[in-house]
């Protein structure tokens, strides 16, 4: 039997307290979630979240593995709730889908603004704004919005969704919305029922295929009640299946990142001085001076200018690993590190405004907001 975490151990998708590297052990453990295995990290080595072991585990890859190999349809599905910019801690999910759709898959991908309402107070007319902002994101970063290869809604425009909410919903108690979230505002209840439906829409539009969900593991409630409820009412469905990323802390060293914590994280539509001055003031694993550095080395396992370059910022798994070693031989100064990250990343965010601006009106036309 594993050990079930401490009562103040919090892990929904809308509370979940940070998380330390034994958490997601117990975590594994707790939930039976699936570890990648080597030949699994192998078979997916051209992504860098599985090369790098961002994504640490996963549930039902091998039912993409069949699809892939038997040249039949299977999906990715995720989404964005529409409450502020396109931010730091939602890059990671974002470009999974993209790796994905890449790798053959159909996106599916929702703009989850009922969950939005419920959770933040935001109407679907204050969402608007942030929707289009947020999808014309991603269509930055690559994703394909063609509709052979996407399909993209809003929850509340979407009736499918909805659909299945009530259809399932009589097969669900208060016991069971308690035993996997704890004690929420009804709303929230409703809300993640809805997200049962935008789980499940992939293959209640275009029929029964395999289909992945990219995660942080504090969003693996809504796949578990999903899962349950598929198996029980979608009888005939492939259970949703997932992976599931480490989250990042924040920027400044605090243990996540969080928006009543601006130093904590950058968003995309942040003044490029803003941006700046938050990597400058990044958490690092240096010693305290030039001398204990070269004779200690530095730390950058704890370092969030490290673990941003591998998340994100840096392509060359060489150069990372060089990276890594002068880090931890005194070779390489936090300074001269920020410095380079700096660049790096604010080319990227250039290159990206760039290409997210000519792409607004089509956000619009496919989200059918004028």
């Amino acid at each position: 039997m594993s050990e079930k975490p401490p009562d103040d151990f919090k892990i929904d998708p809308w509370s979940s307290n940070a998380l330390l590297e034994e958490d997601y052990e117990r975590l594994i453990q707790e939930f039976g979630i699936e570890k990648l295995s080597i030949s699994e990290r192998e078979r997916l080595k051209e992504n860098r979240f599985f090369r790098r072991k961002i994504i640490f585990g996963h549930r039902d890859l091998s039912t993409i593995f069949k699809a892939i190999d038997q040249k039949k349809p299977w999906a990715v599905m995720s989404g964005i709730k529409p409450s502020g910019p396109f931010h730091l801690g939602t890059l990671t999910t974002a470009l999974e889908i993209v790796e994905f759709q890449k790798m053959g898959a159909k996106a599916y991908y929702c703009i989850a603004d009922i969950e939005s309402w419920e959770d933040n107070g935001i109407s679907y007319e204050e969402a608007e704004p942030y929707a289009v902002d947020q999808l014309s994101d991603i269509l930055a970063l690559g994703l394909d919005p063609d509709p052979k290869k996407a399909y993209i809604w809003r929850q509340s425009k979407e009736t499918i969704v909805q659909d299945v909410c009530f259809k399932v919903g009589r097969l669900v108690t208060q016991n069971m919305l308690n035993a996997i979230y704890g004690e929420k505002d009804f709303g929230l209840y409703l809300a993640a029922l809805i997200q049962v439906g935008d789980i499940t829409l992939p293959q209640v539009l275009d029929g029964v295929q395999p289909v992945v969900v990219p995660v942080g593991i504090d969003q693996d409630p809504h796949l578990r009640l999903t899962r349950d409820l598929t198996r029980r009412y979608y009888k005939s469905y492939f259970l949703p299946g997932a992976t599931y990323h480490k989250l990042l802390p924040g920027l400044d060293g605090t243990d996540k990142m969080s928006k009543r914590n601006p130093n904590s994280y950058f968003d995309f539509s942040e003044s490029i001085e803003s941006i700046e001055k938050k990597i400058k003031n990044s958490f690092t694993g240096g010693r305290k001076n030039k001398k204990e550095q070269q004779e200690l080395g530095g730390q950058p396992d704890i370092c969030m200018i490290y673990k941003i370059e591998m998340y994100h910022f840096e392509d060359d798994d060489e150069k990372l690993e060089k990276i890594y070693k002068d880090c931890i031989t005194g070779k390489l100064m936090c300074g001269e590190h920020k410095k380079e990250c700096v660049e790096r990343i604010l080319n990227f965010i250039n290159e990206h405004r760039k290409k997210k601006k000519k792409l607004i009106d089509k956000a619009r036309e496919i989200l059918g907001i004028d």
